[in-house]
């Protein structure tokens, strides 16, 4: 009897056991860019890498950072996919964000008509400029201009969303316009003749990277561990088979395969923090204060308090190159 009552007890504990030995799945909602700029937490998504880690991700798609951005801050979402613009506006805000990580870089472009007459960045003197405030296109504007030696009121610059600016080439509103791809290339793919692309090589790179909420990064550490894992398995895949993270990249964004191809290298995926992330920053921040771009009374932002390099480190220390000064005991 005294054997049954033994054998009855390990039978009802059994299942306990083995619930607690499950790992337990993750949720969280990924506010991300829908373009090729977010190639990697895409790739993480389709190939199954977040959920191999645990994470059951819950996906918002945008058309640029800002909305990303904007959304996480705002408690609709949890992750955001985001360039620096948004970034040093939210922290020059003294907004509680959480800088994570890198995820990619690329140059911003200008897409001119033909008919508008402009071979160099000097002749869009007098010209119409179609742009987005608040994300990259914005100081990639403004960094442009200064590079041709001309004012902002030197030129018409007319807020638009990327997706809006095509049409608004062909329609003759604009004269050209300053954003990242595909948008570029698919002005090229829809007007064809009618516009050509402005050597402008050089003149800006946009960065793209994860940001939290502080309180969301204290609150889920083991959580965001998993995510930034799960990006870095994703950033091994696209290396590894970059032909077919073409055809995944363009089927989840909605390009044509033979649209993205020959643009896949103006991607240059990789997760990190590094010097290079910092100065990106840094003269982003300085860029709002000389150009009145920013909050009232703000001020150039301490960066250590926004950007949290232990969550990396702790998962891929050789990812986390910040210089001296910097540490990664920041939780």
């Amino acid at each position: 009897m005294k054997l049954l009552s033994i054998l009855a007890a390990v039978a009802a504990a059994l299942p306990i056991a083995i619930q607690g030995g499950r790992a337990e799945t993750m949720s969280a909602r990924l506010a991300q860019n829908l373009g090729p700029i977010s190639g990697i937490v895409l790739v993480a998504e389709q190939e199954g890498l977040f959920a191999k880690h645990g994470l059951a991700i819950t996906v918002s798609n945008f058309t640029n950072g800002k909305q990303c951005l904007d959304t996480v801050v705002g408690g609709g979402a949890d992750i955001a996919t985001t360039a620096e613009a948004p970034t040093t506006a939210a922290m020059m805000a003294d907004q509680p964000i959480a800088f994570l990580a890198r995820m990619e870089y690329s140059d911003d472009k200008t897409l001119v008509a033909t008919a508008a007459k402009i071979d160099k960045i000097a002749d869009l003197k007098g010209k119409r400029i179609g742009f987005t405030p608040g994300t990259g296109s914005e100081i990639y504007t403004t960094t442009l201009l200064q590079r041709a030696h001309l004012a902002p009121t030197d030129v018409t610059l007319v807020n638009l969303r990327p997706q809006d600016m095509v049409a608004a080439l062909a329609a003759g509103s604009i004269d050209a316009y300053d954003t990242w791809e595909p948008y570029i290339s698919n002005g090229i793919k829809v007007l064809g003749a009618k516009v050509k692309p402005l050597d402008t090589k050089g003149v800006y790179s946009e960065t793209f990277n994860i940001v939290v909420t502080q309180d969301y990064l204290r609150a889920h550490p083991k959580l965001i561990e998993a995510f930034l894992a799960s990006m870095i398995e994703a950033e091994a895949w696209i290396k590894a088979n970059q032909e077919a993270a073409i055809t995944v990249i363009a089927k989840t964004v909605g390009m044509k395969r033979d649209d993205l191809a020959p643009i896949w290298h103006d991607y240059v995926y990789h997760v990190a923090l590094d010097q290079k992330q910092l100065d990106v920053l840094d003269m982003h921040a300085k860029w709002r204060l000389a150009t009145n771009n920013h909050p009232p009374g703000a001020t150039m932002p301490d960066l250590k308090k926004f950007i949290f390099p232990q969550p990396l480190h702790d998962v891929a220390p050789d990812r986390v190159t910040l210089p001296a000064g910097w540490t990664v005991a920041h939780k």
